[in-house]
């Protein structure tokens, strides 16, 4: 089992709305580059999941705000995935300041598209896995 594994984020000012708290949009981008960046620390770049004709997918998507955020908070944005055992997957991901104060849970189920069926791909896990230089970083 890998480390727990997360990136952190500075919240800029220009991500905040009218109340001064983070926009409720960017916590999904948040998620979304922690993701790209467990692919990146396991070795999988967006190229190589092209050349292999797999591309992953968002099926659904379910935030919990927990507290708010404000311009210059620093968070870690962790990232899990739970593989199952059809085409899909289940992730999870926390925002939390440093001192382990939660201010969001993101939980996605995602799949990886065959890019040419336009379908989604039996047991990912085992692409993916094959894929990576560090199939640990996914839990495999």
């Amino acid at each position: 089992m890998a480390d727990e594994f997360f990136v952190p984020v500075t919240v800029r000012g220009y991500e905040t709305d009218v109340q001064g708290h983070l926009n409720q949009a960017v916590y999904l981008q948040y998620a979304e580059h922690a993701r790209w960046e467990l692919f990146e620390a396991a070795g999988i770049r967006q190229q190589d999941l092209q050349a292999a004709g797999l591309g992953p997918v968002v099926l659904e998507t379910t935030i919990r705000y927990k507290r708010e955020l404000r311009a210059g908070d620093k968070v870690e944005v962790t990232c899990a995935f739970a593989w199952g055992t059809g085409k899909t997957f289940r992730l999870t991901q926390t925002i939390r300041k440093p001192d382990g104060t939660v201010s969001a849970e993101v939980t996605a189920l995602g799949g990886f598209l065959d890019l040419k069926e336009r379908r989604l791909i039996a047991e990912p896990a085992a692409r993916i896995g094959a894929l990576a230089k560090d199939p640990s970083r996914f839990g495999l």
